[in-house]
């Protein structure tokens, strides 16, 4: 709606008024917002970042170590140590709130267990297995905490942009149309008075 298109009267100018005030209001709300959110994903950046590093270097290691195991054991001794490892993880979803914006929250039953309690015979393997199985475990917990941190970063990254959005539209648009219909309004009804104090004293003459 232009400016030009609303009622030039006082209680319209009061109506816009209130509008502004809570448009302005919200506007300062939204920019704070947004500004939190951006500190909050620098912060999870840099975690981000170390358990990325930390991730490939677990997974280099991994693959070594299974490529250790295979060569001296071979890789059927391996595959059977592998189906005779029970209890997998526990895997659980949760959430927390970061400023409004609702992210995950991973929850593992212990990845990494002692030797007696991964389910396969500790005398028939070697010290070689074991290293794999716990480059695994070390693996399969850096898998989990990335997953968390960076669906954190995206959710933040999209709730980011939404709030930029909002900000941008109160503050290049919205606001703007408000104040320019009050200024019609304010204009149109100095001129109405003039008007009336022009018609009035002819009136009187």
């Amino acid at each position: 709606m232009g400016a030009k298109d609303v009622k030039p009267t006082r209680s319209e100018l009061i109506e816009l008024k209130k509008k502004i005030k809570l448009s302005e209001g919200g506007h300062k709300l939204l920019k704070m917002k947004r500004d939190g959110l951006i500190l909050e994903f620098f912060d999870i950046l840099s975690k981000a970042k170390d358990v990325r590093s930390e991730l490939d270097a677990a997974y280099e290691r991994a693959n070594e170590q299974i490529g250790i195991a295979e060569s001296v054991e071979g890789r059927i001794t391996v595959k059977s140590t592998a189906f005779a490892m029970k209890d997998a993880p526990q895997i659980e979803l949760e959430s927390h709130n970061i400023m409004g914006v609702v992210v995950p929250k991973i929850e593992s039953s212990s990845v990494r267990k002692p030797i007696n309690k991964r389910g396969y015979g500790i005398l028939g393997t070697s010290s070689y297995i074991d290293e794999a199985v716990d480059s695994y475990e070390v693996l399969v917990e850096k898998i989990i905490l990335a997953a968390e941190i960076e669906t954190t970063m995206k959710k933040l990254l999209d709730d980011i942009e939404k709030t930029k959005r909002r900000v941008n539209a109160l503050e290049f648009k919205v606001i703007p149309e408000l104040k320019e219909s009050m200024s019609f309004i304010s204009l149109r009804l100095e001129e109405m008075e003039r008007e009336n104090t022009f018609r009035l004293k002819r009136i009187k003459a």
